[in-house]
């Protein structure tokens, strides 16, 4: 591999885009991780940080890890990116909620 492909593959998986279509389908790219979710939240780590995905009926129809892409298909209400001193406080309320 060359220079130029190896910049190229790195600026590849770099990117992040984010594609509603009818606030029913989301497909996402540059996700790093999948922190949690359930049928109201998903909590996703990205390339340009955590991204909280809220609903309703939420599912996840793909996920490649591999190629840093997800799709999830519900109603959707909210897109909000967390900073990263916000995850921590995010996650604790997360488990709050599951253990209640």
């Amino acid at each position: 591999m060359n220079y130029y492909e190896n910049n190229q593959s790195v600026r590849a998986q770099v990117e992040h885009h984010v594609r509603m279509s009818n606030r029913r389908t989301l497909e996402i790219s540059g996700v790093k991780e999948v922190d949690s979710f359930d049928n109201e939240e998903f909590l996703l780590q990205t390339v340009m940080g955590f991204l909280i995905v809220r609903g309703e009926n939420l599912q996840m129809k793909n996920l490649d890890l591999e190629e840093g892409n997800v799709s999830i298909k519900g109603k959707i209400y909210e897109l909000s990116y967390l900073e990263e001193h916000q995850h921590g406080e995010k996650a604790k309320g997360l488990f709050s909620k599951l253990f209640k």
